[in-house]
């Protein structure tokens, strides 16, 4: 289905930029977040879709109405939706924000598509065929992590929610080399070698990670729990714990956690 959900996102990423030029309505939800006309008009552009194409495939969108957690726990096969991931970015105009679906089957995220549509920038993979980067009309590529150097690092961080716990990292690495990113495409640097990691502290939810998931994994990286596990899916509560991305094998990035 990778065909299909490519599409799908490259709707989602056109229905986004008919408003990108203008000024941005911007709503608070009520968690504080801001929500914008384009987040709306993607999920609904992508929820359509999906359910057209898989009616037997629940949807959970970070923009869906309140679905309870048994129900949630019922499902063993759904997608996974961030309609618009970076809405502070889409609101400065930066153009890093992206379109993400993913499909869950028992917990892993088996299928990515990441979209950048203010660039043009796609990456997707299937799980245990590859991963790929695509730039408007080019052909697709597969990526790959980078080997590394373990004097200079290529740290990635958020331009909004770096943190305090990064900073500690960067104190044990002084060759290491930071690199500001928003949204999902934080993952994907790392999964297409241009960083080593991508630590995060500080709250996702399993519709920021799941499609970029899949991608690096993919293009032989990992995203996984501060105890070594890999991120799982489905969970009672949608919050992901503190996570680390990482490229290439190699990178021991547990000596580099604050409290080590």
């Amino acid at each position: 289905m990778i065909d299909d959900i490519r599409r799908i996102a490259a709707e989602a990423g056109n229905a986004i930029m008919k408003t990108y030029d203008g000024p941005a309505q911007v709503e608070t939800k009520r968690d504080d977040s801001p929500i914008t006309q384009a987040d709306r008009a993607a999920h609904n552009c992508i929820v359509d879709a999906l359910t057209e194409l898989t009616p037997d495939i629940p949807v959970l969108s970070e923009e869906s109405e309140d679905i309870s957690t048994e129900k949630r726990m019922s499902w063993n096969r759904f997608w996974l939706v961030d309609p618009l991931d970076g809405t502070k970015e889409f609101i400065k105009k930066t153009g890093q924000f992206t379109v993400n679906i993913a499909l869950i089957e028992n917990g892993q995220s088996t299928l990515g598509v990441v979209l950048a549509p203010a660039s043009g920038l796609e990456y997707f993979a299937n799980r245990s065929t590859g991963a790929f980067k695509r730039l408007g009309q080019t052909k697709p590529t597969a990526i790959h992590v980078s080997e590394i150097d373990k004097e200079k690092l290529r740290i990635v961080a958020s331009r909004d929610h770096a943190g305090p716990q990064v900073a500690a990292m960067l104190e044990k690495l002084p060759g290491a080399e930071l690199v500001s990113m928003g949204s999902s495409l934080k993952f994907c640097l790392v999964a297409e070698g241009k960083a080593d990691l991508y630590p995060r502290f500080v709250p996702t939810m399993e519709w920021d990670t799941g499609a970029a998931q899949c991608i690096l994994e993919e293009a032989g990286g990992a995203v996984c729990t501060l105890d070594g596990y890999r991120l799982a899916y489905g969970k009672k509560d949608p919050r992901n714990p503190s996570i680390i991305a990482a490229g290439h094998p190699t990178i021991d990035w547990k000596t580099l956690l604050p409290n080590n």
